[in-house]
């Protein structure tokens, strides 16, 4: 397992943008598949995008296909989510999780389950 620690979320009006980050406590961080997933009140928490090891494959989940750019600095240990166009049901604690199995995207990239290793989120609110 390795340490993720998320930060850069925010309140902002709809949209606004926000880049929150994750960075990875890992010799081999360039070996991990890393994932974002988010989770409203009241609701099952959701895929948002995913991003290979060498930052060279990335997918997204539709509703924010367009507007969410992943994409991370292995020189840093660090993954970048940015936010663009947020609307209100953008709202959610955003969690970032490590694949340390696979360093490439699986089939299985969009489910929780397959990460091994979750940071304890950062909160991103959108007002309308």
């Amino acid at each position: 397992q390795v340490q993720l620690v998320e930060s850069g979320g925010g309140l902002v009006q709809a949209g606004g943008s926000l880049r929150p980050s994750c960075a990875v406590a890992g010799r081999t961080f360039a070996d991990y598949a890393v994932g974002w997933f988010r989770q409203a009140p009241g609701q099952e928490r959701e895929f948002v995008a995913a991003i290979s090891g060498s930052g060279g494959s990335t997918t997204y989940a539709d509703s924010v296909k367009g507007r969410f750019t992943l994409s991370r600095d292995n020189a840093k240990n660090t993954v970048y989510l940015q936010l663009h166009s947020l609307k209100p049901e953008d709202t959610a604690l955003y969690s970032c999780a490590a694949d340390s199995r696979y360093g490439y995207l699986t089939s299985a990239a969009r489910t929780a389950g397959r990460y091994d290793s979750w940071g304890q989120g950062t909160q991103v609110t959108v007002s309308s």
